[in-house]
């Protein structure tokens, strides 16, 4: 009998639910006999104890489920080590419940921040196999995250609408696209959708030059323009400030715009005079039902994830790379982030298209 722990954390997204059934069919391939017990509200629900043990029926069905049927929450990583609101030790508590169900293996599926509590927990003896999940797809050492592709094909779809609007007005607008850190999103969604500028946190932009990408395209006889900037774009000036002065900049901004495509907004206006028009999707972003290619990369994750547990090659994190999916020790991505490089080879073919990013 495998006895076998799973847990979604932090921000959800469309192919949780897909992984899942992917790594649950792939157990009851390769043993005869298997329970799983599902932790709730993600490592909260590991902490306190708080589980369901399900059966194969509960992942019937849910393919094309967006969202969680475990929930999920948030365990920061860098209060992991801080105590409960009631005096729980995290790390004790997680060690206590693992063993009492006596799990041969705790699956994790999460982001950055997840995997690096999941890496603490196997250097504390358990068996543990992480799941990349994030839309943001800035998991370090795979090349696709599940959850991104459907939010670029949700990000996309909101330019695309925007773009009819923005023509028939003869108006210049931005549509703010998730990503604090990491602009891997606004980057293949602005692509996509044709955007005309696009602005990431890793390329900080200059004003100037993003009105005067603007005003060359009215030049050019073009009636309309679409920003596509990421929610953690950031501007030269402040990307140089001292690292405390930055993080007081970036909060008195936040103090003063709903967020950050309304301070670029104002500036261009301040700057050139044009009429900005703003959308922000939000969390549509994450929702919905899982596009296609996330429910083939989430079968395969978990088939992996399966086959990991099966050989007891435990302390793993399933990637893919060059269109493989395969296993990297969880130390070597703990605590890295994969960020856009200016120099990668995506930025030079959109910027080889003509597509601004202010720099």
């Amino acid at each position: 009998m495998k006895r076998i722990g799973m847990l979604t954390s932090g921000g959800d997204c469309q192919a949780l639910n897909a992984t899942m059934r992917g790594v649950v069919k792939g157990l009851y391939g390769l043993f005869k006999e298997v329970e799983i017990y599902g932790f709730l509200e993600g490592y909260k629900g590991l902490i306190y104890g708080n589980y369901q043990k399900l059966s194969a029926d509960d992942f019937s069905g849910i393919l094309t489920k967006g969202g969680t049927i475990l929930g999920s929450s948030r365990t920061p990583f860098k209060e992991l080590d801080i105590p409960t609101p009631d005096g729980l030790d995290k790390v004790k508590s997680m060690k206590e419940t693992y063993k009492k169900l006596k799990l041969d293996c705790l699956v994790v599926l999460g982001g950055n921040g997840s995997q690096k509590t999941a890496n603490r927990l196997s250097e504390e003896g358990l068996n543990v196999v992480g799941l990349p999940k994030t839309i943001d797809n800035d998991v370090w050492g795979t090349d696709m995250t599940f959850g991104f592709q459907s939010a670029v094909d949700i990000a996309t779809s909101a330019i695309d609408c925007i773009h009819t609007t923005a023509c028939s007005h003869g108006r210049v607008f931005i549509v703010e696209v998730m990503g604090h850190k990491v602009g891997w999103i606004t980057l293949h969604a602005g692509i996509a959708s044709g955007a005309d500028v696009i602005l990431i946190p890793e390329i900080p932009y200059d004003i100037k030059k993003v009105c005067d990408a603007l005003q060359n395209r009215t030049k050019a006889g073009k009636g309309f323009s679409i920003l596509a900037v990421a929610e953690g774009a950031i501007s030269k000036e402040v990307a140089k400030l001292p690292k405390k002065e930055r993080k007081q900049a970036i909060a008195d901004a936040a103090a003063k715009y709903p967020s950050v495509a309304y301070e670029v907004a104002d500036k261009i206006k301040q700057y050139s005079g044009m009429d900005i028009r703003v959308t922000v999707p939000g969390h549509t972003q994450r929702g919905g039902s899982p596009c296609p290619y996330d429910r083939v990369i989430s079968s395969r994750f978990g088939a992996k994830a399966a086959e990991l547990i099966k050989k007891e090659d435990f302390g793993k994190l399933v990637v893919m790379k060059n269109n493989k999916v395969t296993a990297i020790p969880l130390s070597e991505s703990a605590g890295k982030l994969k960020y856009v490089s200016a120099d990668d080879d995506i930025v030079k073919n959109a910027k080889l298209l003509g597509i601004s990013f202010g720099d």
